[in-house]
């Protein structure tokens, strides 16, 4: 194994030591036990309604089963307290009301002075009405209609100066009564509150983390609530004390009947002591209110601790199965690579098939490192058939020229070195791809058969659809011919004859060779009668006679052997006296 091989094994070990670590430390434990808080207090000025608005607003985010409890307490609770704040805010509009601006002193004026228009309209329409019950009504209908028009343009201006005075802020009363009415309006809708539901959690590594970031943005939401909730209770604390001191000095200045004091005073003294009492009573129920909401949400953190724990524990477990496909992949290249170590030099070719493998193992630890993260898509297998018939289509060309690779790779396939003829081009083989063949380009092979120096590539589709020549089968034989051409004036058969004695002496060895390995390698009995020796043909021409003489030969030795024979030939015409006009393919 190299160095680098061993440094990647390590690393993938030590992430995984540390995930199955994580998995042991954030392991699902015993609930969390509801937590307690010694009670403190807090308040605010007029209508606070901030612990119903923020357990609303939480309410609002999808929660999971176990949290929905929490929600309606909260609800609950959070309601409880804004109907307690209405009533300090009642409390402290009556008991010190805001002193009156001028514009507030002039509303108040013009109330008085509708009030007492009203008062005398009301007595003006009540005696018209008597004086239209008696015998001679006159005009007193048409009076009883003007005064009627009247009062109801009085009550007009009386309930509009009313509005101006609520605006101004000098009927701080009404306005907190309005409130209340748009409060208690909401009640029924605080029961049926739907409250979302929190998407079910996958086992992909995107669904836990995504899981774990919602639930941080919780757990600051609920840190803030618990910390409103913390404040109010230590406003209110400080109003009750202010109030509760205030209460204690009245009763020990004495609340009864003093000496110069007249007893309507003593009276509203007592009732104010009385009222500073039932209010202190509200301090107390919305102290503890704000004390409950603040251990709510304590709790509630802690739920939400627990569901960020189990998040934290999922995506520790998909890393963990993604460590274990990289170490997978990487056992399985380390197989092949072993396997390649042992390929004999003659067998080079299967380090294609070793690429092949590699890519495999990679691409399938890949896809499945991808599902870990991401999940399988949905509708897998509409899914597959629709990219498997797409990919098929866009690419036909490709996927033929992929398996024509493993026909080129097989027994009667072709081999680098290997010399070809490819849709009529000839050459040398040079490379064998996945998708396709390299040849160096050379003469048909009836030629001198020299490279050109061109390389031409062909897609290793023409191994299924088409055809091609390999003339460097067992053995790497092939026929190659010479041709002579003797005059007219000589005897042709005697040359002939001299040249086919002088051939298959030539080619005695190659003949023997070439027949035995044919017929080891024959697949029928056709071959097994089939000679190697060398032919000849004779061939009447204008000039005399051409004699074609075809011989056996190996592909590598194919020039060295034609050189010999035609040395030979030319010795043979001279010694018989015969003109040279010799010629070859």
């Amino acid at each position: 194994m190299k160095a680098k091989q061993r440094l990647t094994l390590a690393v993938l070990l030590v992430l995984l030591g540390g995930a199955i670590a994580g998995l042991l430390l954030t392991r699902d434990t015993e609930a969390p036990r509801r937590s307690r808080r010694s009670k403190q207090v807090r308040a605010r000025d007029l209508v606070d309604q901030k612990p119903l608005e923020t357990a609303r607003r939480l309410a609002q985010i999808p929660a999971e089963r176990e949290e929905r409890a929490f929600v309606r307490r909260a609800l609950r609770t959070g309601d409880s307290a804004v109907d307690l704040a209405f009533q300090t805010a009642l409390h402290e509009a009556v008991a010190h009301p805001a002193p009156p601006s001028d514009e507030v002193r002039e509303l108040h004026r013009h109330i008085k002075e509708a009030q007492a228009r009203i008062a005398d309209d009301q007595g003006q329409v009540e005696r018209l009405q008597r004086a239209l019950e008696g015998r001679n009504p006159g005009d007193a209908q048409q009076q009883l209609d003007i005064a009627q028009a009247q009062l109801e343009l009085d009550q007009e201006e009386l309930a509009d100066a009313k509005q101006d005075l609520s605006r101004a802020g000098g009927d701080l009363e009404s306005s907190i009564k309005r409130l209340l009415d748009e409060h208690t309006a909401t009640h029924n809708t605080l029961a049926t509150m739907e409250i979302p539901q929190a998407p079910e959690e996958s086992w992909t590594l995107a669904s836990h983390l995504a899981k774990w970031r919602a639930l941080q943005g919780k757990q600051g939401e609920l840190k803030a609530a618990e910390q409103e909730a913390a404040e109010a209770v230590t406003a209110l604390t400080s109003k009750h004390d202010a109030l509760e001191a205030s209460v204690k000095q009245a009763k020990a200045n004495g609340v009864g009947p003093k000496s110069g004091e007249s007893a309507a005073k003593t009276v509203a003294a007592m009732r104010q002591l009385s009222e500073d009492t039932k209010a202190l009573a509200v301090y107390d129920e919305r102290i503890q209110d704000e004390q409950e909401l603040g251990s709510i949400y304590r709790d509630w953190q802690t739920a939400v601790a627990g569901r960020q724990r189990k998040s934290v524990h999922g995506m520790l477990q998909s890393a963990f199965w993604v460590l274990l496909i990289c170490l997978a992949a990487f056992g399985a290249n380390l197989l092949v690579s072993r396997f390649e170590a042992t390929i004999t030099p003659d067998r080079r070719r299967l380090r294609t098939l070793h690429f092949l493998t590699r890519f495999a193992v990679r691409a399938v630890g890949f896809v499945l490192i991808v599902m870990v993260v991401l999940g399988a898509p949905g509708q897998m297998t509409t899914v597959i058939g629709l990219a498997g018939a797409g990919l098929t289509v866009a690419l036909k060309d490709f996927i033929v020229a992929f398996f024509g690779w493993f026909v080129l790779m097989g027994k009667n396939g072709i081999r680098v070195g290997d010399w070809v003829e490819i849709k009529g081009i000839g050459g040398e083989v040079v490379e064998i791809g996945l998708l396709r063949t390299v040849l160096l380009e050379t003469g048909k092979w009836s030629d001198a058969g020299h490279p050109t120096g061109r390389k031409v590539a062909f897609v290793n589709s023409f191994a299924v659809e088409g055809h091609y020549f390999n003339f460097s089968t067992t053995g790497q034989w092939l026929w190659d011919q010479l041709e002579v051409l003797v005059p007219a004036d000589r005897d042709p058969y005697l040359v002939a004859k001299a040249i086919e004695q002088m051939a298959a002496q030539e080619t005695e060895t190659n003949v023997r060779l070439a027949e035995e390995e044919w017929q080891r390698v024959a697949s029928s009995h056709a071959l097994q009668s089939f000679s190697a020796a060398p032919a000849i043909n004779l061939i009447p021409t204008n000039l005399g006679v051409n004699i074609q003489v075809r011989y056996i030969t190996r592909a590598h030795e194919r020039y060295e052997q034609r050189s010999r024979l035609y040395a030979a030939v030319v010795e043979l015409l001279r010694k018989r006296n015969i003109p040279v006009e010799a010629g070859g393919a």
